[in-house]
């Protein structure tokens, strides 16, 4: 089974071809080639590469399936003995793309 580790948003990813993954926001439009060229590690059977931290040349093609945001999450504070609430929500943008 080939796959590769990529960087991308600050986290680190592993994929393979056909797989479709939700990751930081990219500007990019939906429909879009998108090229990942943090590539840290290719894996293809018994061959590996392992980048220093990147793999030179080395590039990770995917298509731009959907930009969205996520479900919202609800960030709550709260102090005992103090009346102290604070609630706050947060709604996280994506983009979901598909490896090529």
């Amino acid at each position: 089974m080939a796959f590769a580790i990529i960087q991308t948003g600050g986290k680190q990813y592993k994929v393979s071809s056909g797989q479709k993954l939700k990751i930081e926001k990219l500007s990019a439009k939906e429909g879009e080639n998108f090229i990942f060229d943090k590539v840290l590690l290719i894996a293809d059977g018994e061959n590996i590469k392992i980048g220093a931290p990147y793999i030179e040349g080395a590039k990770i093609e995917s298509k731009i399936l959907k930009q969205g945001r996520a479900q919202k999450k609800i960030v709550f504070k709260y102090h005992s003995k103090t009346r102290f609430r604070k609630k706050k929500g947060h709604r996280q943008s994506f983009t979901e793309v598909e490896i090529l």
